[in-house]
């Protein structure tokens, strides 16, 4: 099996399918993260060229939004996957069981890196939760009142960092990468900075604290992004003074373009992220409807060609496009043969 087409300019052939063929249903349907898109799109791509299947249709629109359609319901009209950049929630699997989504599979495919890029030509960056959190907070505890986060330079949050205009542009929360930037990074900034424990001390109760951590100004200075990361990456072209949240595979796959800070001294990359010494990782997953399994053509086997040695195995095309692989990759694909579903 050869994988020497599977180029960067391939992702475009999967992800983006006419009206018509959307319609079909001789083929497999996926919709999802942004993040997990080009994974997605390369595994369909190779699945197309290597088997007497159609090539999967591969759409983006975030977790979840991926989750919602895939919670719609069972039968050709909906699609047989989500793709999903952290793990599908209770309240999801709620909606999903009512509209008779029952049997679902949870696929663990790699791993991946969130990554704080600027533009290449511009100040170098070496961040801790705690400057996140001090820049983006809606409110900061201050002589035991909240107030408005007065902060709008990048030094003023910590004297160590350049004199600039604080400019983040930020998944939107319809994004899987959102939840894992706010539990990952904003709440341990809140927790690090000592204002989680000040808003205790002001009498504030912990579902209160909980939700005031994760709170994100909305004046301007932050922005959430809806779209996929190349929208973040033209928004940082536009002011190379932004600061944009990525996926490792992106970032890596636009080096000539971007630099990466690091978040507590450690630089992401495949290594860092497989030890678990860079911070900021997160698992990455699709989600498959059994019901369709014996029924949508080419879905057995291709969620079976995904989780191959050959394409997510640390020597395949996923890897080499930013992947970490997996470690448990034979516990998953032993699962995967046997249609094993979430308990």
């Amino acid at each position: 099996m050869s994988f020497a087409k599977l180029t960067v300019s391939t992702l475009a052939i999967a992800a983006v399918a006419s009206v018509a063929g959307a319609q079909s249903r001789d083929n497999v349907q996926i919709a999802g993260s942004s993040t997990v898109l080009p994974y997605a799109s390369i595994v369909a791509e190779a699945f197309g060229e290597n088997f007497d299947f159609p090539t999967p249709v591969v759409e983006s629109g975030g977790s979840s939004t991926g989750l919602r359609r895939f919670c719609e319901g069972v039968g050709e009209t909906t699609i047989d996957i989500a793709n999903s950049s952290r793990s599908i929630r209770e309240n999801e699997i709620a909606t999903c069981a009512e509209n008779g989504v029952t049997d679902i599979m949870q696929v663990r495919f790699g791993y991946d890196g969130i990554v704080f890029a600027s533009d290449i030509d511009g100040a170098s960056f070496a961040f801790t939760p705690s400057d996140w959190y001090n820049a983006l907070a809606a409110e900061l505890p201050v002589d035991g009142a909240m107030v408005a986060n007065p902060n709008t330079n990048w030094s003023e949050v910590n004297a160590d960092l350049p004199d600039q205009q604080i400019a983040a542009f930020i998944p939107g929360t319809r994004h899987g990468t959102r939840e894992v930037f706010e539990e990952n990074v904003i709440r341990q900034g809140c927790e690090d900075t000592g204002a989680q424990q000040a808003m205790l001390d002001m009498g504030m109760d912990e579902d209160a604290v909980d939700e005031a951590c994760v709170v994100i100004r909305a004046d301007g200075v932050s922005v959430d992004i809806d779209g996929d990361y190349t929208e973040t990456l033209a928004r940082i072209t536009a002011n190379p003074e932004g600061l944009g949240v990525f996926g490792l595979s992106f970032y890596e796959n636009n080096t000539d373009r971007l630099q990466v800070a690091t978040m507590n001294g450690i630089a992401p990359n495949t290594d860092t992220i497989a030890t678990g010494e860079y911070p900021v990782s997160r698992p990455l997953y699709f989600y498959v409807k059994v019901a369709h399994l014996d029924v949508i053509p080419g879905l057995p086997e291709f969620i079976e060609f995904f989780v191959s040695d050959a394409i997510a195995g640390p020597f395949g095309p996923l890897a080499a496009y930013g992947l970490v692989s997996d470690p448990e990759l034979a516990a998953t694909q032993a699962m995967v043969a046997n249609r094993e579903t979430m308990n």
